[in-house]
């Protein structure tokens, strides 16, 4: 592999979008020898990735019609990022000097929000960079020697995209680069993105309110593309986990602030009842493994208690919420809660997300919990 790398960084300096022979040379090497390369070490970096490896997936490019100031080759869960434009990867960009080598784990410009795929604004791209990086350092307790800037000598638009896109680097430079050195770092990278792939998997990159509507757009739509292609939410046992981790964190918040609570979470359209001082609460939980809270989902007869008792209502946000298997069972703990007691509902931006269609006259049932 230290030749492939070697050549193609000599070839950097020597760009053009033209199809050129030193551009042709460069192609074939990044999608045809390197890309094989990285299947010969299928069993390190498959390892590496865990339960994230038994779909493992290489591919490359270096441009669609023009050539690329920046050619690419990648590999990652097929499930988790079935396409470039999708999900999180470890890639190998090309100093556009030919200084170096970098290994990256990058994501793409583009997340699931609001029941869709959108395309991310640079602030927004940021945010999720921002979070690869915390997510990974959180569970190794440094990025180390992940630390080199996303910085390849892009000048283009989408080159430069590619560079923001970029959460997690490390440099090789040019005299450096070595088998054994390239190898390790690629089996490290592998590392960092099971890290990433098992947060999502939990849930902790999307908002309440996105999970909710990916687990609706997988009911209402099972042939979307996104549906299938998101490769993260929780099964419906680990839900039910968060869901009571939630409920005893806020229960014991309650208990402690001197309320009586009571739990009417099976037959009320919310969480919990609790008194103190002849004044009742009627409370909501709302759990989750996300780093925030900033959209929740409810159901009509939800929105409809907190507007009617407006007052008389709380909602508890219990954010942060980890998950743990012991003997394949899930396990909840930690979270932390925000109690937003006497709430108003009517501050929050209510957006439909979807709606219950009943033939006239045919829908027998009154239930909205």
């Amino acid at each position: 592999m230290r030749e492939i790398l070697k050549r193609i960084c000599e070839l950097q300096p020597l760009y053009s979008s033209k199809n050129t022979s030193e551009m042709q040379e460069r192609g074939q090497l990044v999608r045809q020898v390197l890309t094989e390369n990285l299947r010969r070490l299928e069993g390190d970096l498959s390892e590496a990735l865990g339960p994230f490896g038994q779909d493992f997936h290489v591919d490359a490019s270096d441009g669609i019609g023009n050539k690329t100031e920046l050619p690419w080759a990648r590999f990652c869960s097929r499930e988790m990022s079935p396409k470039p434009t999708e999900g999180f990867y470890v890639v190998l960009h090309f100093s556009t000097d030919g200084s170096g080598v970098n290994i990256a784990v990058g994501c793409s410009s583009s997340k699931f929000h609001n029941g869709y795929s959108i395309l991310l604004p640079p602030a927004e791209l940021a945010k999720r960079t921002d979070w690869a990086r915390r997510v990974v350092e959180e569970e190794r307790g440094t990025l180390e020697p992940f630390t080199d800037t996303n910085d390849f000598g892009a000048r283009l638009p989408l080159p430069k995209s590619f560079e923001d896109a970029s959460a997690i680097v490390k440099k090789i430079a040019f005299n450096d680069i070595e088998d054994e050195l390239v190898i390790g770092h690629l089996v490290e990278a592998a590392e960092m993105l099971k890290i990433i792939y098992t947060a999502q998997r939990e849930g902790r990159e999307l908002s309440p309110a996105d999970q909710t509507e990916l687990d609706i757009l997988s009911i209402t739509r099972p042939s979307s593309n996104i549906a299938k292609s998101q490769g993260y939410g929780l099964t419906a046992k680990e839900r039910r986990a968060v869901e009571l981790r939630a409920m005893d964190v806020a229960g014991d918040w309650l208990m402690d602030q001197g309320y009586k609570v009571k739990d009417t979470s099976t037959n009320r359209p919310y969480d919990f009842e609790a008194r103190k001082d002849s004044k009742t609460l009627y409370v909501e939980v709302k759990g989750t493994t996300s780093e925030a809270a900033n959209s929740i989902a409810m159901t009509h007869g939800e929105v409809e208690l907190h507007q009617r008792e407006k007052g008389n209502t709380a909602l508890m946000l219990v954010v942060g919420i980890r998950l743990k298997k012991n003997d394949g069972v899930p396990i909840a703990e930690a979270g932390v809660l925000e109690p937003l007691i006497g709430w108003d509902i009517d501050e929050w931006a209510l957006k439909p997300t979807a709606f219950r269609l009943a033939r006239a006259g045919k829908d027998d049932t009154n239930s909205d919990r």
